[in-house]
């Protein structure tokens, strides 16, 4: 049997670390969304991202660093879409959460996950989460200052609110099924809900604004 000369064998293909990084991280996320930190394995992942296990080692030292790395990565991606989409009033912040979180429903999973982990060693990314936060609760006492929301409401807690509110759905599709009858991924529950949140929001509101806002309506609409 004749040896094959070097010019005839095929070539291997470079090795492209950049991309084989990427694979790693597209896998890391699927696989950190569906069975969290604990319950995540490296075994899958690498398969997921068709490298050897050792690679991935080497690319990322370990679990808890490949999950910081999505965490970090993921709260980024939301940070730049935040600050690219202010808010101009209560109910638009509402409506924005709540489209933007519809959006992206494997940050709620993460977020659940991260809820969940009773072992957790502290929360990841937390400076910059709380600095995100702070200009969230910035925004909600500017709309007090301005005599738009209640003077007697906690900004912080309005804040927790609105999450809670943008959130829950996305967090329990089952119970809203059940509750609804419709998932929170269909357009019809999304366009119900971003009028009911207009609504709810609107109660936050000082009488006096309120009134305001009934006033120019009533005028709107007799023209």
């Amino acid at each position: 049997m004749r040896p094959v000369s070097a010019k005839s064998r095929p070539a291997t293909p470079a090795r492209d670390p950049e991309r084989s990084k990427e694979r790693i991280l597209a896998a890391a996320l699927a696989e950190f969304s569906h069975h969290g930190f604990a319950g995540a394995r490296v075994d899958r992942i690498a398969h997921r991202a068709r490298i050897n296990k050792r690679m991935l080692y080497c690319y990322f030292g370990d679990k808890h660093a490949l999950y910081r790395e999505i965490m970090r990565r993921r709260f980024a991606l939301r940070a730049a879409q935040i600050e690219r989409s202010p808010y101009a009033d209560l109910e638009g912040a509402a409506t924005f959460w709540w489209r933007f979180g519809s959006a992206d429903p494997v940050w709620m999973r993460l977020m659940g996950w991260e809820a969940l982990d009773a072992r957790a060693r502290g929360t990841v990314c937390r400076a910059e989460r709380s600095r995100a936060y702070a200009r969230a609760v910035a925004q909600f006492r500017r709309f007090i200052e301005r005599g738009d929301l209640n003077k007697q409401l906690d900004p912080r807690h309005v804040l927790l609110l609105n999450m809670a509110l943008t959130g829950f759905p996305i967090a329990f599709p089952q119970l809203t099924r059940l509750v609804t009858g419709i998932g929170p991924g269909s357009r019809r529950f999304q366009s119900q809900w971003n009028d009911f949140l207009r609504v709810v929001m609107r109660q936050f509101k000082p009488a006096r604004s309120r009134r305001a806002r009934r006033a120019a309506q009533t005028r709107s609409s007799s023209k």
